[in-house]
Formats: structure tokens, sequence, C-alpha cells
């Protein structure tokens, strides 16, 4: 029996128009000149530049002032070297300052693919039978830089699906470092970032076991000032850009979940944040938190890092240590097994891994739990996202990749009280791209980072060539039944071979 999928006619693409301001430096000398050049206008040429530009901007930004006055701020340092006094700087300046250290940035102009799904915290003023859901994806723009994005969707009783448009602006979130630092913890995923271990080294015998961010930047501003050769400084700013891999952000609560964007903030995440595998995790009590795991970038160096919520508003972002916490592809169990959390990965970027532990977020000895077995995962198998739990076990929607290296999704079945143990697999994909689907931003990929059960149903988001987002649903009994089936003929092949071989 073949299964059968239902594609939703629902296409969610990248709209180019959804624009953040961001601050643009191109280095002090010339930061310096521009300096220069703007405090040489008269005050009356100054309001006049930049007040068609606020009239302008406004109508792109839900608050353009806050912007171009922060932008300006970030400034001071070389307002004081230049021996100009910052507080001085009328209103309309400081603005137009700002205005030249700021540039818009699409955030969807290239992709807009890999979702995840999760159930809204909010679940009020439904009309009967509908449910209210969160979406995240990774978006892509100029430079190939990605970041996370939400759209808000809603089921209806028949599980048809809406995804609601987005607002008409996009913010980023205040930045909050009050992070306290375990010295052990740190140093351990410094030492695997190659920082220079002299510097490590110092660094860590002027610290205590417990440490601040100031407290460590003082510590290194010191230590930059002893030396002359800019590369063992850039090896102290890699500490620093380290350290800012921790840290809080706060959305405005005047924002719609569509108007908040999660963009690369630290160094070891410039290249891009990418894949969110949002998770709704039920802790001991019943109550539930949002986790995700996700993949920071630097262009060369990749950092397992974990994001936590409970209102989609307020958000913690921290590293992932450990042998486990490596390469791409962790996606956290629902809930506890056994008293431990428990994580899937992909450490060497060919195979699926289990690992248990007591803490979030230290994830040591990784136990093999899956291996390419068929032709259409030959190259490298993954999951799409957190195991979803029913009666019969833990479905995990996984990739496969095999010739012309093509993504399909395939399925798993896991068992429920001892996930190492696999009650079945797929033999042949649970969806392949089709021709409509197989053009775009990176051909022959159809991926996902997470799917919900609703109303019997799997319904899985996936996006198209890393393009756009469409949904796919399967029946669940459909679906389990096949799984176990699937097991038994395997197991039953199996133990034939085993016992030619013996013969």
């Amino acid at each position: 029996m073949r299964l059968a999928v239902e594609r939703k006619p629902i296409r969610v693409n990248p709209d180019s128009k959804r624009v953040i301001a961001r601050f643009f430096f191109n280095g002090n000398d010339r930061a310096k000149e521009v300096i220069q050049r703007v405090m040489a206008i008269s005050e009356d040429d100054a309001f006049g530049i930049v007040s068609p530009l606020l009239q302008e901007y406004s109508k792109r930004h839900r608050n353009i002032t806050r912007v171009l006055n922060r932008h300006c701020s970030k400034l001071k340092p070389l307002f004081a070297e230049l021996e100009i006094d910052f507080d001085t700087l009328t209103v309309y300046r400081k603005l137009l300052m700002g205005s030249y250290f700021t540039h818009e940035y699409s955030i969807e102009s290239a992709a807009f693919f890999n979702p995840s799904i999760v159930q809204d915290p909010d679940q009020t003023e439904l009309q009967e039978g509908q449910r209210r859901l969160i979406m995240s994806f990774r978006a892509v723009g100029e430079g190939h830089i990605s970041s996370i994005t939400f759209r808000r969707a809603l089921f209806d009783k028949d599980n048809n699906i809406t995804v609601l448009p987005a607002g008409n602006y996009i913010d980023e979130a205040e930045i909050v470092r009050n992070a306290v630092y375990n010295k052990k913890l740190f140093f351990d995923k410094a030492a695997i970032t190659q920082i220079n271990i002299d510097v490590l080294n110092e660094l860590e015998s002027k610290l205590d076991h417990h440490f601040e961010y100031a407290n460590l930047r003082r510590i290194i501003i010191d230590s930059q000032k002893l030396q002359e050769s800019d590369m063992k400084k850039l090896e102290y700013d890699k500490v620093l850009w380290l350290a800012d891999s921790y840290y809080e952000i706060v959305f405005s609560l005047d924002t719609d979940i569509s108007d908040r964007v999660i963009f690369p903030i630290s160094e070891y995440e410039r290249k891009g944040i990418e894949d969110a595998r949002f998770v709704e995790f039920k802790s001991d009590d019943g109550t539930s938190i949002y986790y995700a795991t996700y993949t920071a970038y630097d262009g060369a160096l990749i950092m397992p890092k974990l994001l936590q919520t409970n209102d989609f508003y307020n958000f913690k972002i921290m590293p992932l240590y450990g042998a486990g916490a490596q390469n791409k592809n962790l996606a956290l169990f629902p809930r506890k097994i056994n008293g431990k959390y428990v994580m899937i990965s992909r450490i060497d970027g060919c195979n699926n891994y289990i690992m248990y532990s007591d803490k979030i977020n230290i994830w040591e000895k990784p136990i093999l739990l899956q291996e390419p077995k068929f032709t259409w995962e030959f190259i490298q198998i993954g999951n799409c996202g957190s195991p979803i739990e029913t009666e019969f076990g833990w479905i995990v929607i996984t990739h496969g990749v095999g010739p012309m290296r093509r993504y399909v999704l395939g399925a798993s079945l896991l068992k429920l009280d001892d996930p190492e143990v696999e009650i079945g697999r797929l033999s042949e994909p649970l969806l392949i791209p089709n021709s409509e689907e197989r053009e775009g931003y990176v051909p022959n990929v159809i991926y996902s980072c997470g799917s919900i059960v609703n109303n019997g149903k799997l319904i899985i988001p996936y996006g198209l060539s890393d393009y756009s987002t469409s949904f796919a649903e399967i029946d669940m009994n459909d679906l389990i039944n096949k799984l176990i089936e699937e097991g038994k003929e395997q197991r039953k092949h199996k133990k034939a071979a085993v016992a030619v071989a013996k013969a």
C-alpha cells in the first residue's frame, strides 16, 4: 500500500519589500570623514536634507527616528577621537548623521524556506475547530545571510490552512547582555573555535569560576592594550565574539509576530542563523516552553545554538556544548524521556545520532541511531524537526539525500520509552520534489524543520528548492501502520540474510 500524500494548494513566497534598517559602517577612517562632512554643513541644510528622509522612510519603518538616533549613538567613540562634543549636536543633525550610517536590508529578497510549526500560546477568540499556529522560516537576503522570521497561521476543522498576511513593518529586537558565564564551559567552547591557546589560557587565569560580560570585556581591552600585533589583538576579539553568542532579545509588545525578525547579532553568526527547529516542550509540571535549535554560521565555523521563549516576544539564546553539539540538524524531543532531555543530531554530516542529557545545553556521548539504508538517502540521512509523540512511538520525519543531490522526505518510528530502537522506516520517500517544486534557489530540494498533528493528520510545511514554502498532509493512522508494516518486513529480511550468511 502506497501512502496517500495530499499537497495543499498554498505557497508562502518571499517578499523583497520586507526590509529592516541596519547599521552601515565602512571602517573608522571612512566613518570619520563622513562625520566631518556632515558636521561642516549648516543647521538649515541639515534640516532640509533629513526632513524629507524622515517623511519617506517613516512609511517603511515603524520608528525610523529611533533607528537613526541609535545608529548615531554608535559613533560616540569616533566623535571623541575627533574632539567633537556629541552632546551638543542638535536633534536634526543627529538624525542626519544616523542616516549616513544606515541602510535598508531586504531579509527575504533571495529565499524564504525551511519552515517549522508549533501551536501558538494564544488560542483565544477562535471559531469552533480552529487552531492558531506560529511558523518560523529561514529568510535569506543579500550576501546569502539567513535570519529567522515568523508568520501566524490558522487551521480549521477540515485542516484547511490559512497563512495570515505579514505586517507592513519589520522590527529587530533590543539586545540584552546579562549572561553569567560558566568558565569551564565557556573556554571548552572557545577551544573548539581554534582561538589562540595562549590567549585563552591568559584570560582563563584572570576570570572567576562564573563571570559577567562586562568583566570579560574589561580584561580583554586591558590585554589588547599590551599587544602590538594586530593579529594577536584579533584573537582577543574572537573571545569577545564568542561571549556575544550569549544574549537575550526583546521585541516591542506592539509588534505582530510577522514583524519580528531574529537577525544575526554576534560575529560567530554573521553569515546567518539557519534552519530553526521550534518545538513546544512540555515540562514535568505540564507547562509549556518553546525551544528552537539552530545553526549559527560565520562563513567557516558552524555553532549549534539554543533559543528559548515563552511568548515569542522575549528570547534567550546560548550556544550548545559537548561532543554531540557539533555540525547541523539538532532536534529536541518535546519532553523528557526517563528523566532525561533527548536530542537527535547529525554530528558527522551523514548519520542520525541520539543523545541524552540532564542539562538542556550540554550534549555528550552521541549514540548512532540511523545510517543511510536506501538508495534515496545514500549521501546522508537527517531529521526534519523534533519527533512527534504518538501512542505507538515517536514519528521522526527525516530527509534523505540521493543521486543528483536530490533532497526528499522520509519517516521513521522510534520506540516510545527507548527511542534508540527503530520500529520501522519507510523504504520509499514520503515526499519527492515534483516538476513544480524542483526549480528554485537550490534545485531539487524539499526540506522541513518541523511538523504538527491536527485532526488526525500530519501536516508537514516544507521548503521548495530553498525558495518558498508549501504544505503536505498525511493520514496519521496510515503512516503509523505503514511504518510498523515496513519495520516487520525489514526485520524479516534482515533475519533471513543473517541465516543465509551463517549457512
